[in-house]
């Protein structure tokens, strides 16, 4: 694993909560941010795939964050909200349980991700920011993914498309 740089500057990040965990997104990579809505199962695809939305006749691969890192499923509330970015040129829909704020954070409060050994795949995290007490862990989206996922989408993507949700 190579030793990740961060960029010099200030950069920009949503934040949003899994369980009591804060993580931040690029706020370029954004598309939108909507309110948690009705999601339409897909068979034969990972439990983190949760299905595909109809957003305004685009239709929209959905993932459960918290299935995709492997943390206890969790019925949706009033917070939950789903942030739709573009990955590897598909827009997928990821859920998380409250968005938070976007932040501004200067370079010099962010640092490499923690080293935890070769078992434990922490590549997805680009960096750790620290705000004031707390710690925010920067994912890189696209690494939460392997290639034949993001083809898995693109395909559940253009499969619903012609069947027409």
């Amino acid at each position: 694993m190579s030793e990740k740089t961060v960029k010099a500057g200030r950069e920009r990040f949503l934040t949003f909560y899994l369980g009591d965990e804060q993580y931040g997104i690029a706020i370029n990579r954004i598309k939108e941010i909507i309110a948690m809505m009705k999601v339409t199962s897909v068979p034969k695809t990972p439990l983190f795939m949760r299905g595909v939305i109809n957003l305004r006749g685009s239709i929209i691969p959905i993932v459960d964050t918290r299935l995709r890192f492997n943390m206890e499923y969790r019925e949706p509330d009033m917070y939950t909200a789903i942030i739709i970015m573009e990955v590897d040129k598909v827009n997928i829909g990821f859920i998380v349980d409250r968005v938070e704020e976007v932040l501004s954070i200067d370079a010099s409060h962010m640092s490499a991700p923690p080293k935890f050994g070769n078992q434990i795949d922490t590549d997805f995290i680009c960096s750790v920011a620290q705000i004031e007490n707390s710690v925010v862990m920067i994912l890189d989206i696209l690494k939460l993914f392997e290639d034949d996922e993001l083809v898995n989408f693109e395909q559940i993507q253009q499969k619903q498309i012609t069947e027409g949700l």
